[in-house]
C-alpha cells in the first residue's frame, strides 16, 4: 500500500486516500502497472434536461482555449442516444462495417492466417466498436488490457475507454478529477502509458453528435408537447361543480372523480366556467408528426448521409442512389479502421511481442460481393484461367472427382 500511495503521490502531488488507495491497489495487480482509469475520480452523469441553450453553452465550454471542458456536452451526448432513431443510424452505419471480413497480409501479399486468427477475437471487435464511436463522440483513448495467452496464442484480455470527461485531448492528457486544470493532468503520450493507449479521432473534433443534439433536443420536447396535447383532447375531462363549502364533503367528490380513471378531472364552485381552445391552424399530427419526421430525417442526413437505408423511399432508382452514398460513408469508416490498425495498433502489438511485424491489416471486399457478383466472378475466371479445384471444394462443400467430358447432344427420336 506504501508503493501505490507513492504512485499516487507522484501523479498528483498530493497523498491519497484509503478509498483512493484501495482502488489503485486493485489496478496495481495489472502486468501493465497502474491503468489510467486508477487515476481517476470519477461521477454519476448528470441527466438533468436539456435544452438548446444547454446545448451552446456546452459546446462553448468544450471549445475553450486555455481550459476546455467537455463534461456538459457528453452529458447531452448521453441523453441524445436514447432516441432511437438516432441509435438506429448508428448501428446500421458501424453494423456495416464490423461485419466485413479482414485479414493480416505478409509482405509478399499473401494471408497470414495465423496472425489473422489473432485478431479475430472479442477484444478486437471490441476496440473497432469503440473506434468507430469516434465518429459520433469525437476524440476517443482507448486503454489496451493485459496480455493473456490462449490456443490462438497472445491477446489482449480486453479493451476499455478512458472516461471521456477525464480525458483532455488538447493537451494530451488525463485529469483526475474532472474539474481539474489541464496543466495538472498526467501525459498519456509519454512513458508506459503510451505503450498502452491508443488515440482515434483529432484532439479538437466534437464528432457528429454535436450536430444531431439540436435535433434531438427538438424532437423530445415536440413528443412531450404531443404527450401533452393527447392528455388533454385525446380524454374526455370530468367536470363536477358543488356549492359546499364543507372540506371534507369536497374531500369526498375529489376522491370519487379520482378513483373514475385516467383521464384528467377538476372540481370547482357552481357557476364556474371551463373552456378549453384547441388551435384551429393545424391538427395535431400536421403540427408535432411531421416535426417528428423531420427531425429523424435530419438525423438520418448527418450519420448516414442519406435516409432511404432506413426510412422508406418512393423509388428503386432513388434507392439505389441512397445505398451508393451509404456505401461511401462505409468505405470511408473502414478505411479509418484500416489507418488505426496499421499505424498505432499493429506496431503496439509488434512492441508487446505479437509475431505481427511486418504484416498489414486489409479488408476483404471479395467477401462482401453478393451471391450473383461472385457467380460472374468465377465464371470470367474460369473462362481465362485453370482454377484449382480445391477452390469449389473449400467454399462450396461438394466433391470434385475429376474433369467432365464435353456434353453431347443426344440423337433426336422420332416416333
Amino acid at each position: 500500500m506504501d508503493l501505490i500511495n507513492n504512485i499516487r503521490q507522484l501523479f498528483t502531488g498530493k497523498p491519497g486516500t484509503s478509498a483512493e488507495m484501495a482502488r489503485m491497489a486493485q489496478f496495481a495487480k495489472s502486468r501493465q502497472g497502474i491503468k489510467l482509469t486508477a487515476q481517476l475520480m470519477q461521477q454519476t452523469d448528470s441527466l438533468t434536461k436539456k435544452d438548446i441553450a444547454t446545448w451552446r453553452q456546452a459546446w462553448q465550454m468544450a471549445i475553450g482555449i486555455d481550459n476546455p471542458k467537455r463534461g456538459v456536452l457528453y452529458d447531452i451526448y448521453t441523453d441524445c442516444l436514447v432516441d432511437l432513431h438516432l441509435t438506429g443510424c448508428i448501428g446500421q452505419r458501424k453494423g456495416k462495417t464490423l461485419q466485413k471480413e479482414f485479414c493480416l497480409i505478409g509482405k509478399d501479399g499473401k494471408e497470414n492466417e495465423q496472425a489473422t486468427a489473432l485478431l479475430k477475437k472479442e477484444w478486437f471487435f471490441d476496440f473497432m466498436d469503440l473506434a468507430l464511436d469516434s465518429r459520433f463522440w469525437g476524440h476517443s483513448l482507448i486503454q489496451l488490457g493485459d496480455i493473456v495467452t490462449d490456443a490462438d496464442g497472445l491477446r489482449f484480455n480486453g479493451v476499455e475507454l478512458v472516461p471521456r470527461k477525464h480525458v483532455c485531448p488538447e493537451f494530451g492528457v488525463i485529469l483526475r478529477e474532472a474539474s481539474d486544470d489541464p496543466k495538472d493532468g498526467i501525459s498519456y503520450k509519454e512513458g508506459d502509458f503510451a505503450n498502452w493507449c491508443i488515440e482515434v479521432g483529432k484532439p479538437r473534433d466534437l464528432g457528429l453528435l454535436l450536430k444531431c443534439a439540436p435535433a434531438c433536443i427538438s424532437k423530445k420536447n415536440m413528443l412531450a408537447f404531443w404527450d401533452m396535447f393527447g392528455e388533454i383532447f385525446g380524454a374526455p375531462m370530468r367536470v363536477a361543480r358543488t356549492n359546499t363549502q364543507d372540506e371534507k364533503e369536497r374531500s369526498r367528490i375529489e376522491k370519487s372523480l379520482d378513483n373514475m380513471g385516467a383521464a384528467f378531472w377538476a372540481l370547482f364552485p357552481e357557476g364556474t366556467d371551463i373552456e378549453i381552445k384547441e388551435s384551429s391552424r393545424g391538427d395535431a399530427y400536421n403540427v408535432y408528426d411531421k416535426r417528428v419526421d423531420r427531425c429523424n430525417s435530419e438525423l438520418s442526413k448527418g450519420t448516414l448521409m442519406q435516409t432511404m437505408t432506413i426510412d422508406s423511399g418512393s423509388s428503386l432508382s432513388q434507392s439505389e442512389t441512397h445505398l451508393e452514398i451509404f456505401e461511401d460513408v462505409i468505405a470511408a469508416d473502414a478505411r479509418l479502421i484500416a489507418c488505426i490498425v496499421n499505424d498505432k495498433l499493429l506496431p503496439l502489438m509488434a512492441m508487446h511481442g505479437f509475431p505481427v511485424k511486418g504484416l498489414s491489416f486489409e479488408w476483404d471486399n471479395a467477401a462482401t460481393f453478393s451471391p450473383a457478383e461472385q457467380r460472374e466472378l468465377e465464371r470470367v475466371l474460369l473462362e481465362y484461367y485453370e482454377i484449382d479445384p480445391q477452390y469449389f471444394i473449400d467454399k462450396y462443400k461438394v466433391q470434385i472427382t475429376g474433369v467432365r467430358k464435353a456434353k453431347t447432344q443426344p440423337d433426336a427420336f422420332f416416333g
